[in-house]
């Protein structure tokens, strides 16, 4: 079996790694399944040097398709084009997408025009949030894919109520939903609950994190700073909404360090609110506005903050397997294991929740959390072992 895998972007490496590791073994094992992993180039990250590739453990891309830039439009057309040359070129028996990036989607598309297989990793998250770009491009992907490598019953559920069935038919009644054995008798080939790769490379990592410079410069203790990530158009956008979510962060945290890597698109709007770094530092003496931080170091600091402050969605499974509190300012998660079992709440973009959910954190009545079934660092040797079957 050939199969080719697409990376967009960096956390779509970090993704794929452990599929890699897993068909490297799997080939030691005699098995007959080979890859090549094509970089769309969607996004540039002057951060994914040769440096990145070996802290991941897995080789350069076979090729760069060079895709960046420009609308949602024309990315996708120009990530549909090149890939269509590139499958031409070199066919295969499986097209392997991740997550939701732009990427996911056009791949997926031409890989069927071409009457190519598609599994999706990852499917079956939804936020229910169509202003997000990244729920068109699951939603598409996975009407297309044929094998669906879910992270959670959540994942399934929504998959099976949008007709996701081995025979193609479409749409389960509310009845038949409240039977879901039912409806997984009817689709064993096409979901498959798997786990989550991306704990997969956290836990293989976990042992490597590395201490960064930050540590000592800063002077920094276990559980006495808080990391802060934030780049989603609904916080940083609105410059006086930006302000007031600031605001609240630094005057309630208790005088703590904030960590805070800072993304550039945010970085952009948030100096000509406050200034440059000088008059920032003197506005906000316990904010640390820092470059972006390698895979390895940011998660040194994640694991031993007091907790995480974030839009992202990735943080929160990290930060869920981890144990370690996060306030997410979303009004909806693609991930909301992390909020029924894991360590992460939901809050919100309204700046006025940030008190009461930082009073909670500092009043040690943080939720303990768990951590959802399967996220045990095999899901990726679970996923080739049904491809090679």
């Amino acid at each position: 079996m050939n199969v080719t895998i697409i990376a967009g972007a960096r956390p779509n490496f970090m993704k794929i790694a452990p599929i890699i590791h897993a068909i490297q073994k799997a080939q030691g094992e005699g098995k007959d399944i080979s890859y090549r992993l094509v970089h769309t180039g969607q996004h540039y990250d002057k951060n994914m040097s040769d440096t990145f590739f070996e802290e991941l453990g897995i080789p350069q891309p076979d090729v760069n398709l060079g895709c960046g830039g420009g609308t949602q439009a024309e990315q996708t057309a120009h990530i549909m084009v090149e890939f269509e040359k590139e499958l031409m070129a070199h066919p295969s028996d499986l097209v392997l997408v991740v997550g939701d990036v732009t990427s996911t989607m056009a791949c997926s598309i031409v890989a069927k025009k071409l009457n190519t297989k598609v599994a999706h990793v990852e499917a079956g998250i939804r936020s229910w949030d169509l202003t997000m770009p990244e729920e068109i491009n699951r939603m598409v992907t996975d009407s297309l894919a044929d094998y669906m490598f879910t992270t959670s019953n959540v994942a399934d559920r929504n998959l099976l109520r949008a007709g996701a069935v081995m025979d193609g038919s479409s749409g389960f009644t509310d009845e038949v939903l409240e039977e879901d054995k039912y409806a997984f008798e009817r689709a064993p080939q096409k979901i498959y609950h798997v786990g989550n790769v991306m704990i997969d490379t956290l836990l293989k990592n976990r042992p490597r994190f590395r201490k960064t410079e930050l540590w000592d410069a800063l002077q920094l203790k276990e559980r006495e700073y808080i990391i802060m990530t934030m780049h989603r158009p609904a916080n940083v956008d609105e410059e006086n909404h930006l302000r007031k979510l600031m605001e609240q962060i630094i005057t309630n945290v208790h005088g703590l360090p904030i960590i805070f890597p800072i993304h550039p698109r945010t970085a952009k709007i948030f100096y000509n609110l406050w200034g440059d770094e000088t008059q920032l530092k003197q506005l906000f003496p316990n904010l640390h506005i820092v470059e972006p931080l390698g895979y390895l170091e940011f998660n040194y600091l994640v694991e031993r903050a007091k907790a995480v402050v974030t839009d992202s969605g990735g943080i929160t499974e990290e930060t869920t397997v981890m144990g370690v509190p996060c306030i997410t300012l979303r009004d909806n998660t693609e991930r909301p294991e992390t909020c029924t079992i894991g360590t992460n709440e939901l809050i919100g973009t309204n700046p006025d929740a940030i008190k009461p959910a930082l009073d909670l954190l500092f009043a040690g009545q943080w939720k303990k959390g768990g951590i959802p079934e399967m996220w045990d660092g095999h899901t990726a040797e679970r996923i080739v072992e049904i491809l090679t079957k």
